[in-house]
């Protein structure tokens, strides 16, 4: 049932690419019926296996847009006004990127619960195979709710793929969707492969334990995410490029533990839509790195991380300052794949784990892996404050624009003074995207449930 070759995979997904972009990247939940997936012969699995991980990559370009762009890192260039709102800190509960994130992941959890559904009765498929994408499923079912709970809050729990049962579903405690999220994770991982047979463009218990390393961080579990984190670091499955350069120009590079491939042909280009990052970053070039970033990125500390930005002297006109992002390339460029987990992450979950127990040492260490890679000065041993301050610093140069900024300001309680010095217009509000208005309209149980501020 696994495809043994990145190009059988990037085919099958470039085919769904070509039958609806918006469909990948928009998606509507509440409107997909079960009539569009079939399940009913083993032939249906690897179509269903890839409607799957067509689901999740349609999650990886909002992750950025998400995680960076209602943060400090950019400010808006364009016409777009999803992103005019996102740059400017005026977000509505019409926003269409909060719409089209909360889309995109209840798509995955509907396939997800598809396949649980369906897969277990239909016995014609081998056990072994059946488990497999079983675990799989679980796996990203539990990676979207962790990734609706730090985005929304309190989010709809969906079990079932019944339309009118989904139609009037109310908000769960993001405690208990955490709770749930952790269970899925857990869940899947006896019937994972150890590591990816090809490419790092499917789960495995690599994967899930990345997941793991980063989901108990942002629950302040210091000891789990340090275990999990050690495990990828230890198992030698993954290495760090010898250059920042590779990480950028490179796909399924050898520090990739999960990445979403797109291929190389304009059909299958993910800049080519309104959530495209090529599109957004260098085609429209609709934000554009802020000033208070560029400061943090062009500085000596972040060594050759200063290669994520890129700047033409005739862009300079007006507040638009020269530089773009240059992270995501456009088909012809050929990487335009999106990283959604990597090694350097998990020596940063690990040295945050372990300043916050207290091991400066050991934090310190790994820190210095990622700055002798990127020719940077290596960090002296300090204090707490300081060591969690440098490597708050340090998430930046390495995951610059990988979506990571906005929870990280979240999850350590430091958005209201970070933002509140970048943008007048910031407020405690924008801890959370809003519900989207649309949800709210389509789902009675939603209805008066709007986050506040919103």
């Amino acid at each position: 049932m696994r495809f043994d070759l990145k190009y059988g995979f990037l085919t099958v997904v470039a085919l769904l690419a070509v039958s609806g972009c918006r469909e990948v990247l928009e998606p509507q939940p509440n409107n997909v019926l079960t009539a569009d997936i079939v399940l009913t012969t083993p032939e249906d699995v690897p179509a269903v296996r890839v409607g799957l991980y067509g689901a999740v990559r349609g999650t990886a370009p909002l992750t950025v847009v998400a995680g960076d762009l209602t943060a400090d890192m950019a400010t808006h260039n364009g016409t777009f006004t999803v992103y005019n709102e996102l740059g400017n800190k005026r977000i509505t509960s019409s926003n269409g990127a909060a719409s089209a994130f909360w889309g995109s992941l209840y798509q995955v959890i509907y396939i997800s619960n598809f396949i649980q559904e369906r897969l277990p009765r239909l016995t014609s498929v081998p056990q072994a195979q059946r488990n497999e994408l079983l675990a799989e499923a679980s796996l990203m079912e539990g990676y979207a709710y962790f990734l609706a709970a730090y985005t929304y809050g309190d989010v709809p729990f969906v079990t079932t793929t019944d339309v009118d049962a989904n139609r009037n579903l109310p908000r769960v405690p993001r405690a208990q969707v955490l709770d749930s999220a952790l269970r899925y994770m857990q869940r899947a991982i006896p019937n994972l492969p150890d590591s990816a047979s090809a490419i790092t463009a499917f789960a495995s218990k690599d994967v899930a334990n990345a997941m793991l390393a980063r989901f108990y961080l942002y629950n302040r579990n210091w000891q789990e995410a340090e275990n999990h984190a050690n495990r990828l670091i230890n198992a030698g499955r993954f290495r760090l490029e010898s250059s920042f350069e590779r990480v950028i120009t490179r796909e399924f590079d050898s520090e990739t533990i999960f990445e979403m491939g797109f291929g190389n042909t304009s059909n299958d280009d993910p800049g080519t839509s309104t959530f495209g990052l090529n599109n957004i970053f260098i085609g429209r070039r609709e934000v554009i790195p802020s000033n208070e970033f560029l400061l943090l990125i062009l500085s000596q500390e972040s060594g050759e991380r200063r290669l994520t930005v890129d700047f033409d002297f005739s862009r300079q006109r007006g507040s638009d300052n020269g530089f773009s992002v240059n992270k995501y390339s456009g088909p012809d460029q050929g990487f335009n794949n999106i990283t959604l987990f990597r090694l350097p992450e998990m020596y940063l979950i690990r040295a945050e784990a372990r300043a916050r127990q207290g091991n400066l040492t050991g934090a310190a260490a790994d820190v210095n892996v990622l700055r002798r890679r990127a020719r940077a000065p290596e960090l002296s041993v300090g204090n707490q404050a300081d060591m969690l301050t440098a490597i708050e610093r340090e998430r930046v140069y390495e995951l610059a624009f990988e979506g990571h900024r906005w929870y990280d300001l979240v999850r350590t309680g430091r958005a209201g003074a970070v933002m509140s010095a970048f943008s007048s217009n910031w407020r405690e509000a924008y801890e959370r995207w809003p519900v989207p208005q649309t949800e709210i309209q389509r789902n009675p149980a939603l209805r008066g449930q709007q986050n506040p501020g919103y």
